[in-house]
């Protein structure tokens, strides 16, 4: 690849070399030597803000990535972007990852950079940074933040955010008075780092190495461990060797790479948002990733990897036991061994390696599997025509096979007000309905773990089914359906559900169906009344140009295929 450093696009003034003797003049006022500024530059692309706790430790990874660049002979310039931090955002951080992906996408095409150092991590940063990266086709290389440590309390073990959840839940069944709920608080998230558990981010991390868009071992190391800055280092060390060999993002992300990262999501017991940002990612490299291929690997998938919420180990024991590397040595016959990584190797290249220590406490073997097949799968129906998704590896098994009475909510305010009443008319096998909670309904914030409500906590029942067109946190668990398509919002069959409804949920007919005839359906959702497009902003780009959650819930005009 021609490298061109400070010379690339050059703002057009009618005179190239004016326009590249102003840079250089502007350039050296921040102190850079000729020498230096003949040299590739590496774009390091940050995330951090105040209102991201998980990107606590970018500056110091940002020193680490730049001594890498220097040392291969590379010029570093760091720059912002939006940063998405999960618990600051509203409605949800989902709605603002593709405007983020805008951000990135454009300040790579932008600004002179011959490759770039992608440094993120909580939940859509990644996915966000991947999609612009994709689509601007310059050399990229993703570098995670990392996992937090655990913290504890009272002698247990705890991690964000799967341990908030089930500590709540006895907080709201009255096990826990104010002030141990307070004395929990404050250790739950105790270091830098993204969520302890598989939730979204580690999720991401994994499939990001799976795809081969990272190094290999650097999905795992915690956020303040002093391998996560070796990683830092050997990162920025490779950005350059990729500005010289112009190994663009569309080399690495093909469909052979979308199927292993797949395997990994699957077999890591990862998180539902998972299947939204691969495909996503997958999208923008004109890789189609259907629910129904997603359910063909699923089915040959096991579930190896014992991390909450599936099994009950963190993410700073998975990195101790082996890591990616090590899961991905357990499902070498189901991979495809001729990709292609960011390191510059195959993955039978990187598989051939002396295999390293392995706890089997943590990663166990295909013999030997948390959950057979089929962990995560999306079912279809009358009430899901598009598709849903179903966590089954983290759900109570007993409701996997069910039919219940529907209990509808009809939106978040409805929920909220009600989920607690002592009046409310709810039974353990009965059915939670949230509508209205989708994409444009809502932005599909992660409200689809619905509560339990208070009154069935205080009889003891810690998990019922539950269905919404939302999401779920990757650190949560339960009978859960989500992301079903067409949302409510638009007028899919789930805003024609009522109160008393039948609803059943199959995961081995891979059926959400209510006891409904197509005909008693439509005569419902005649009376439907698609709420008003916003008038103005982000908010009326994003209801007029979003796709639904089994094409990524990107924008139409920035898919591969939208471009078309």
């Amino acid at each position: 690849m021609e490298i061109r450093g400070l010379s690339r696009g050059l703002t057009n003034y009618g005179d190239r070399e004016f326009s590249l003797y102003l840079r250089r003049a502007f350039a050296k006022s921040m102190g850079f030597s000729d020498a230096m500024l003949e040299r590739p530059i590496v774009g390091i692309a940050t995330a951090g803000g105040g209102f991201n706790n998980c990107h606590r430790t970018t500056p110091e990874l940002v020193t680490a990535v730049s001594r890498g660049v220097l040392a291969a002979g590379g010029l570093p310039l760091e720059f912002p972007t939006i940063s998405l931090g999960e618990p600051f955002l509203s409605p949800t951080s989902l709605v603002f990852r593709n405007l983020m992906a805008m951000d990135v996408e454009e300040m790579i095409r932008a600004q002179p950079m011959d490759s770039v150092v992608l440094i993120g991590g909580c939940d859509k940063t990644l996915p966000a940074q991947l999609m612009g990266a994709i689509s601007a086709g310059k050399p990229a290389i993703s570098l995670v933040v990392g996992p937090m440590m655990t913290g504890g309390f009272e002698g247990t073990r705890l991690g964000a955010c799967t341990d908030c959840r089930a500590w709540w839940a006895r907080y709201r069944a009255g096990e826990l008075d104010d002030l141990r709920i307070r004395e929990l608080e404050s250790n739950l998230a105790t270091t830098a780092g993204t969520c302890a558990v598989m939730g979204t981010a580690s999720t991401m991390a994994c499939v990001t190495e799976a795809l081969g868009m990272s190094l290999p071992g650097s999905a795992t190391p915690p956020a303040v461990h002093a391998e996560r800055l070796r990683v830092a280092e050997a990162t920025g060390a490779r950005a350059v060797a990729l500005a010289h060999e112009g190994v663009t993002p569309d080399r690495i992300v093909t469909e052979r790479s979308v199927d292993n990262a797949l395997r990994v999501l699957l077999a890591i017991g990862g998180s539902t948002n998972g299947a939204i940002h691969l495909t996503a990612i997958a999208g923008r490299a004109g890789v189609p990733l259907t629910l129904e291929h997603f359910n063909a690997i699923s089915s040959e998938t096991p579930v190896l990897v014992n991390l909450k919420p599936v099994g009950e180990h963190y993410m700073e024991q998975f990195h101790a036991a082996g890591g990616v590397g090590a899961l991905l040595r357990e499902l070498t016959p189901l991979l495809h061994p001729e990709t292609i990584s960011v390191a510059g190797e195959t993955l039978a290249e990187r598989l051939a390696r002396v295999p390293a220590y392995v706890d089997r406490a943590v990663i166990r073997s295909a013999g030997e599997p948390i959950f057979a097949r089929e962990g995560l799968v999306a079912l279809f129906g009358n009430l899901a025509p598009n598709g849903a998704i179903l966590k089954a590896a983290a759900a109570d098994a007993r409701l996997l096979e069910h039919e219940g009475r529907a209990v509808v909510f009809r939106d978040l305010a409805d929920m909220a007000a009600r989920i607690d009443a002592p009046d409310l008319d709810v039974e353990p096998n009965d059915v939670l309905v949230l509508q209205n909670a989708g994409p444009i309904g809502a932005g599909m914030p992660e409200a689809g773990y619905l509560p339990i409500p208070k009154k069935l906590l205080a009889r003891g029942v810690r998990d019922m089914l539950r269905i919404s067109d939302a999401r779920m946190s990757g650190t949560a668990y339960g009978a859960v359906v989500l992301h079903i398509s067409p949302e409510a919002a638009v007028g899919g069959p789930l805003a024609a559900v009522r109160d008393g409804d039948r609803i059943r949920v199959s995961l081995r007919e891979k059926r959400l169906d209510v006891a409904l005839s197509d005909t008693e359906i439509a005569a419902r959702l005649a009376e439907f009344v698609r709420p008003p497009v916003p008038r103005r902003g982000y908010a009326k780009l994003y209801a007029e140009h979003i796709l639904g959650p089994e094409r990524g819930c990107d924008f139409d005009f920035l898919t591969v295929e939208g471009q078309g």
